[in-house]
């Protein structure tokens, strides 16, 4: 049964479509707003309107940017010879908490699963190795999650990679099977940085 009328009910239907909403979260999102003064509502608005038709891929790493390049790739003081290899632009801000990698990132927009039918060509993995093309690449640390996705992506990055001669390195496993980087603490994310072995 809806407990609202059609406006009430479609705003709810909206943010629970969104991802980690369930209908409950929804109905208490959807009161807040309703409750808000209108010129906050209108800014809200007005930021994701802006955001959707202004954020894009980073043509370096593919993390979310309204620039052409993101401030990780365009800042000269981060070491550009050490590649970090993440899922999505969640685990890179993960890394980017702890404050302690000066590395630049390659963001795959996803990971390998035959299951979900994603396979190499559906992530940013062409554009990895044509990062790599430069010579000026000494290490790529490979931070793809601890789950079976994660492990086949990092499996057939190296196996990509090795014959480049390029050092290839995994986080350590102080990050727990099937967990999910941007839910880790950073002192378990600093400890698998530095724990990283060569693959």
């Amino acid at each position: 049964m809806k407990l609202y009328s059609g406006k009430m009910n479609r705003l709810v239907e909206e943010l629970a479509a969104l991802p980690g909403i369930g209908e409950k979260s929804a109905g208490r999102l959807a009161d807040h707003l309703i409750r808000m003064p209108k010129d906050r509502v209108r800014r809200l608005t007005d930021a994701i309107i802006d955001a959707r038709e202004n954020v894009h891929f980073c043509r370096e790493c593919f993390t979310l940017t309204d620039a052409e390049t993101c401030p990780v790739c365009s800042n000269d003081t981060r070491d550009h010879t050490t590649i970090m290899v993440v899922e999505d632009t969640r685990d890179m801000q993960a890394y980017e908490k702890t404050g302690k990698y000066s590395g630049v990132y390659h963001v795959l927009q996803g990971a390998i699963s035959p299951m979900l039918g994603i396979g190499p060509n559906d992530i940013r993995l062409k554009e990895l190795m044509s990062r790599l093309q430069s010579g000026s690449i000494n290490e790529v640390i490979i931070a793809t999650n601890s789950s079976l996705e994660g492990e086949t992506t990092a499996m057939y990055i190296s196996k990509l990679i090795k014959p480049s001669g390029i050092k290839v390195t995994r986080i350590a496993s102080g990050v727990p099977v099937g967990g999910d980087l941007e839910n880790i603490d950073e002192i378990t994310l600093l400890r698998a940085l530095d724990g990283r072995v060569e693959l």
